[in-house]
């Protein structure tokens, strides 16, 4: 058998360490020199004998080919409904679809080689020693190099920047209609040159050589490796003050660990925090004076309670093997990736990634500047209207502000994306998307509206907002006293709430969302969640009954391998990364014990000192439905990749709880919702650094601090924003800045907090019907699941209720607009181009994502503070930036007229 040296994946040019995948006999030097071209990288994994080195060689070259494969799992990861945009992933249900395992033309030959690699292998499964899961082998080596830099300054530069501009960014867009949302994959592609050349500037040939143990520097210079001859270098000590900056600076070498760090840093930090969205409630509706310290503690606490979560059920949601996290897979590849520095020809296209990024981001930089400033009619294309814009029922079918959007068509990639890059989701989760739409949307709602259920056509048949009996904008302030609670005599006189069609339809597809993604859950997965279940259990009560990590032994080649290729009792045996995990210090218990019971102190001050009205004992509820929770909800997460939402839960208990008590409900869900939904966030990046193989204490305080550094960020940038932008939250606002997020919260709370559940749900309440939709919810998915059973080739299991029925949540702010042409780009990329030039779409597409939305967000910075902000262009009119304001699409026209000193709706509530 011919004798194999396993591949090593380059870090850098010039690296002489190894990158994630392979591992040193001995310790590595990071030298600081550029290794000279063509010479033989300096750290190689040894094997005793002929046999076991081409067993490494089959391995190396099978992990090889698993990250080809991978590359077609990047579009696994959307923003699914409005809590997408506080930074909450959540991937669609089931997103690795079995039938888009396919291979690029590129692939094929991979695919011989393995199949060759293969033949005396006795059917092994995998690399010995490697994880049970075939998605996990196929994305993460089973390997640890445990020299790598990471705890650098380079490493905390990046991280610190990327969580200020990430966080600052997105809070700023987040106050805006349309938007855009700049997710950690931009962080993931844009900070790997920064990186590079950060190490092109600041190394030198003379640098002394640095060790580097459990990714922190140690004070004693290693020995040359092999045969390696002594370099001559500088002491420390005879270097000038400027030259010792230097070297401070260049420690390491760039790396995927310290990649790894950074990206984390970026996914913790990049969505907008839910208490701001509380925060521009409270001052900007219902008019409530929100003092700085108070911002501050409500945001820190609500966003580190989370955390806190995490880490404390890291024996049931992280270290167990059964508990994948697949979303997490698809970052694990692309460090891999990346760092290989590899561009492969796909259909032609020889461009690399880098510069297609370029190209495409300034392209989309510059075309911004059509839709969003010089012809707006470009970005609200709601063209068919232009023909007759008074005529009501053409404005609420073919209108894209207030109507179906029946007419996919928009020039603006901020509509395109609003809901989520299209690019990133796979087909057959885009149409249990649009199935949803046209049955939902574009069927029941028409004919609910025409019909006038609910009484809704006398308002607008899509709005944001929430209506009294005249027809008006609810005026919320009507039927609250001075302590902003229910005044119950003046709501009497005043109105009930009412909500305009798709508002109904939007919760009631909630509702059957939530009871279906239960039910779906237990049919589909049951038994894999039990068995999972059972195994975290026995790891928790067995090698991990400690809660920590354990160091041991190094084995004599570096790697923490054994030889069994038994596949006996798969389900329980100890996966390879955890082993490989145990070698480095744990972040101690007392660590989030301590920050548990210092968030909760602060929390416990922000609702007794400040007037929420929120007693301390509802935070402790809040908190309670969210620990009760938090492991059933992480475990769905972690095997099916289903994120279970409680927001409506919450809203629901604080509402019968608190009744009339509308910043009590909004605190209430924010402390609750959002400590789960941190949490499983927080937990899925402890997965990550688990496969990345990243120290956990090193891992803690980048989470902590680039939490806290956004969290710093975005109260400031808020509160610039409410002194700098004229007319924030409302519709006169300075280029859309109407808070649509914000508003559709704020409606809620009035639901909840402030009329309260029984009002609306109660007996002879007017929504009292949308309670059944939990049971249709609950009930559908059974005989769907009985029929696709055994049924392996059927249609209808591809049809996913939760998906179907939960995508539509960002209805409103979003409009039919929005979803469809989403689902047309969808469809283009990820069916037509995904099946007639798979190569170039597998190379491509996540790029070709992040390009457009680092160029529209570039864009809107440049055009706002450019040339709105400053006032360059007031007075700028022309056909152009008028003709979409002109019918009733603009001006959300109801279909029925209410008479003039009449209401409607019944004569007592």
């Amino acid at each position: 058998m011919t004798k194999r040296q396993p591949s090593l994946l380059s870090v850098a040019p010039g690296c002489s360490s190894p990158s994630y995948g392979a591992i040193s006999s001995a310790p590595a030097l990071a030298t600081g020199a550029l290794q000279s071209q063509g010479s033989e990288p300096s750290v190689r994994t040894e094997t005793g004998s002929e046999s076991g080195d081409a067993s490494v060689g089959r391995s190396s070259e099978r992990f090889s080919l698993s990250l080809r494969k991978s590359g077609e799992w990047g579009g696994s990861m959307t923003m699914q409904g409005i809590e997408g945009r506080f930074g909450t992933e959540v991937p669609l249900v089931n997103d690795i679809d079995p039938d888009d395992l396919g291979h690029s033309v590129e692939e094929e030959a991979l695919l011989d080689r393995s199949d060759e690699l293969d033949e005396g292998d006795e059917n092994e499964q995998g690399p010995a020693d490697n994880s049970p899961y075939a998605q996990v082998r196929a994305s993460v080596a089973p390997t640890d190099n445990t020299t790598l830099s990471i705890n650098t300054p380079r490493m905390w530069t990046l991280a610190v920047l990327f969580s200020f501009l990430g966080s600052s960014t997105n809070l700023f867009f987040s106050l805006r209609y349309p938007s855009v949302a700049i997710t950690p994959v931009i962080a993931l592609l844009l900070t790997h040159p920064l990186g590079l050349m950060w190490d092109f500037f600041l190394k030198r040939a003379d640098d002394p050589p640095e060790e580097y143990v459990d990714g922190c520097r140690t004070n004693s210079a290693n020995t040359p490796i092999h045969n390696e001859q002594p370099r001559l270098f500088v002491p420390w000590e005879k270097r000038s003050k400027l030259d010792r900056l230097r070297l401070w600076l260049a420690q390491g070498r760039w790396n995927e660990k310290e990649h790894s760090c950074v990206y984390v840093s970026s996914n913790v930090s990049f969505g907008f925090a839910f208490a701001t969205d509380v925060i521009v409630e409270q001052t900007q509706f219902y008019k409530q004076d929100a003092p700085i310290l108070y911002q501050i503690l409500l945001t820190i606490s609500t966003q580190i309670m989370g955390y806190t979560l995490a880490g404390l059920t890291r024996g049931f949601l992280v270290r167990p093997s059964g508990m994948i996290w697949p979303g997490t897979l698809m970052s694990a590849a692309m460090f891999t990736t990346i760092h290989k520095q590899e561009n492969h020809v796909a259909n032609g296209w020889k461009m690399t990634r880098w510069k297609f990024f370029m190209v495409v981001f300034l392209a989309g930089f510059l075309f911004y500047f059509g839709p969003g400033l010089l012809f707006p009619a470009l970005s609200y294309f709601n063209v068919i209207t232009w023909f007759a814009p008074k005529n009501v029922v053409v404005a609420n079918l073919f209108g894209v502000v207030s109507g179906l959007g029946l007419f996919p068509m928009t020039f603006d990639w901020a509509q395109v994306a609003y809901i989520g890059s299209p690019l990133l989701t796979p087909f057959w989760a885009a149409m249990n998307v649009v199935g949803g739409l046209v049955v939902v949307m574009w069927i029941v709602a028409p004919i609910a509206y025409y019909s006038n259920w609910f009484y809704s056509s006398y308002m607008p048949i899509l709005s944001a907002a929430v209506f009294d009996n005249t027809g008006q904008v609810y005026d919320v302030s009507k039927v609250l006293t001075k302590d902003f609670v229910l005044d119950r005599e003046a709501y009497s006189k005043y109105s009930r709430v009412f909500l305009p069609i798709t508002y109904v339809l939007g919760y009631a597809v909630q509702f059957a969302g939530l009871a279906s993604l239960l039910t779906h859950t237990i049919c589909w997965h049951g038994r894999d969640i039990w068995a999972q279940w059972k195994q975290t259990l026995g790891e928790v009560h067995g090698a991990e009954s400690k809660g920590s990590y354990e160091p041991v032994a190094e084995s004599s080649e570096g790697l923490n391998r054994i030889s069994s290729r038994s596949s006996e009792n798969i389900m329980n045996r100890e996966d390879v990364h955890n082993r490989l995990m145990r070698r480095y210090k744990d972040a101690p218990m007392s660590w989030y014990l301590i920050t548990c019971i210092t968030m909760l102190a602060i929390g416990i001050f922000v609702v007794e000192y400040y007037p929420v009205h929120l007693p301390w004992y509802g935070l402790l509820l809040a908190l309670g439905i969210c620990s009760i929770l938090f492991i059933p909800i992480g475990i769905i997460m972690a095997v099916t990749n289903q994120h279970s939402s409680i927001y409506l839960i919450c809203q629901l208990v604080a509402g019968a709880v608190f009744p009339g008590r509308p910043v009590a409900n909004m605190v209430f869900v924010t402390y609750g919702y959002i400590s789960s939904a941190q949490g499983i966030k927080f937990a899925a990046d402890l997965k990550l650094g688990h496969y990345m193989k990243i120290p956990p204490r090193i891992l803690f305080s980048v989470q902590m601090v680039a939490t806290i550094v956004s969290s710093l960020t975005q109260i400031g940038v808020l509160n610039w924003m409410f002194k700098n932008v004229p007319g924030l939250c409302t519709p006169e606002a300075l280029n859309g800045f109407t808070c649509p997020i914000a508003r559709v919260h704020f409606n809620g709370s009035i639901l909840w907090g402030v009329v309260g559940p029984s009002e609306f749900f109660g007996p002879g309440a007017t929504y009292r019907p949308l309670v059944w939709a939990f049971a249709v919810g609950a009930v559908l998915p059974i005989p769907l699941w009985l029929y696709a059973r055994k049924r392996k080739d059927s249609i209808v299991r591809k049809i996913n209720l939760p998906v179907l029925f939960g995508s539509l949540g960002w209805i409103p702010p979003a409009t039919g607009l929005n979803f469809s042409v989403w689902a047309l780009v969808c469809y283009v990329f990820n069916y037509v181009i995904k099946n007639r030039a798979r190569a170039w779409w597998a190379k491509y597409t996540m790029t070709l994502s992040a390009a457009l939305d680092s160029g529209l967000a570039f864009g809107i910075v440049v055009v706002f503070f450019g040339f709105i902000y400053p006032g360059v262009v007031k007075g700028f009119s022309w056909w152009g930036t008028e003709v979409y304001k002109q019918g009733c699409d603009w001006q959300a026209c109801a279909y029925q007229a209410v008479p003039e000193g009449g209401r409607f709706g019944p004569d007592v509530w």
